[in-house]
């Protein structure tokens, strides 16, 4: 179990904590600071008592008199002041007692071997004193924690917008929005560490970028200078005469033409400069009109028809894709639904493979060997382009039967395009389609 909190309120509890212990050692310091000054001063006073009381005892007109409570050989005088006193010297001692309010004791010896002693109890207006102090300490240290708390909010509130900001930028940069930098979007007044952070974050998003459309750039110019010598094949191709040969040739050339023709096509997607052309169509007769003529062997049914805005062309080549992989790597039947602005294409096939699951359709990789044993992995690859222009998602479950392990094998792989609510504009943008989370 994963508990996620804010960076605002971690900040907020550390400084908390700390101004809690800070305010707790603070206050037994200064608990214990006053209650030893308030003892030394009230055994101070004790001393000075017992040496008044010693010179009345002591003098000739007032001899044998006690003064101020004092007493001979007090029995209850305590075992460690009588021992320092018989030493010669006088002393005081404090006793604690158990209901927390100490004795403070005085001695000194007499001439004739005795012990003269007086004690009392701690003062109750020093214990009121201490009392005071006590609760104004705790006070003081219950403001403090909170004033630390309220400051450690505003602190981390801030840099918590901060990273918002930052990872919100970050986000639209990873959904191909070149314009945005993560540094101007948490630009302030004060700089700190996460600027840092976004400066990194956008060298690195300028770094693949450039890397990207250089290779972007390298695919499309081989596959361009591939064209001429491909269509010179073909046509060569044409001059052979009839037979098993001149047909795996032609076949062979075609292959390669219709590989060459799809890298294109996936290089302009990648430089983001397509635009779709739209139209309002309807959607179901619009399915259905072209799979009678992409396939026969294809079920359609529509559930709910609508109307939407899109590019009929681009479309047509989504479905076309799809249907295509169905036929190729999957099983009969091929089912072709639309509901509303969602079109289902299902097959009874072993499913997707978890590569293409977990991260996407990806160029050139056909996934596993039960259902793409041939092909280039760039029809998925197309339709999942041409879905971004149309401002679409297109998104891939395999279909398991209820309660089924999840080792145990798919009965069909099912490919899912979300049209938008609203047709992408004339720059290509649009807005984010949320999706469901029961797909």
């Amino acid at each position: 179990m994963h508990l996620r909190t804010g960076v605002r309120w971690k900040i907020a509890a550390a400084i908390a904590l700390v101004g809690a212990l800070v305010a707790i050692a603070l206050s037994l310091v200064v608990h214990n600071a006053a209650r030893v000054s308030m003892l030394d001063n009230a055994r101070d006073v004790q001393d000075e008592r017992i040496q008044f009381a010693l010179r009345l005892y002591s003098s000739a007109s007032q001899r044998q008199t006690l003064q101020f409570g004092t007493k001979v050989d007090d029995p209850e005088l305590p075992q460690e002041l009588r021992q320092k006193v018989l030493t010669g010297r006088r002393a005081t001692y404090v006793e604690e007692k158990p209901d927390g309010v100490p004795d403070i004791w005085a001695a000194v010896p007499l001439a004739d071997g005795h012990v003269l002693s007086l004690h009392s109890r701690f003062t109750d207006r020093s214990a009121t004193v201490m009392k005071d102090l006590d609760q104004a300490l705790v006070i003081g240290s219950i403001a403090v924690v909170f004033g630390g708390c309220a400051l450690g909010v505003l602190i981390g509130g801030q840099l918590s917008r901060r990273l918002r900001k930052a990872a919100t930028a970050a986000g639209e940069v990873a959904q191909g929005q070149t314009d945005v930098s993560v540094r101007d979007a948490i630009r302030g007044v004060v700089r700190d560490e996460t600027d840092d952070v976004a400066s990194a974050v956008d060298a690195m998003a300028d770094a693949l970028k450039q890397r990207l459309e250089a290779e972007r750039r390298v695919t499309a110019d081989i596959a361009h200078e591939l064209r001429t010598p491909v269509t010179g094949l073909l046509t060569a191709a044409e001059l052979l005469p009839p037979g098993r040969p001149t047909e795996l040739v032609r076949d062979r050339a075609q292959a390669m033409r219709t590989l060459v023709e799809d890298v294109l096509e996936v290089a302009r997607l990648d430089s983001a400069a397509e635009r779709a052309e739209l139209q309002d169509i309807t959607l179901g007769e619009f399915v259905s009109r072209r799979m009678a003529v992409l396939s026969t062997d294809v079920t359609v049914t529509v559930v709910h028809e609508s109307e939407v805005t899109t590019d009929p062309r681009r479309l047509e080549r989504i479905l076309g894709n799809l249907v295509a992989n169905a036929a190729k790597h999957g099983k009969p039947p091929i089912e072709v639904s639309v509901e509303g602005r969602v079109v289902r294409v299902r097959d009874h096939g072993p499913g997707f493979p978890e590569a293409l699951l977990d991260e996407g359709p990806s160029r050139f990789r056909t996934g596993s060997t039960d259902r793409a044993g041939h092909g280039h992995g760039l029809g998925l690859t197309i339709a999942a382009g041409q879905a971004r222009v149309l401002g679409a998602r297109l998104t891939f479950r395999n279909v398991r039967p209820a309660g089924a392990a999840p080792d145990e094998p798919a009965e069909g792989a099912v490919a899912v395009l979300w049209l938008p609510e609203h047709a992408p504009t004339n720059t290509g943008s649009y807005p984010v389609l949320k999706l469901p989370d029961n797909l």
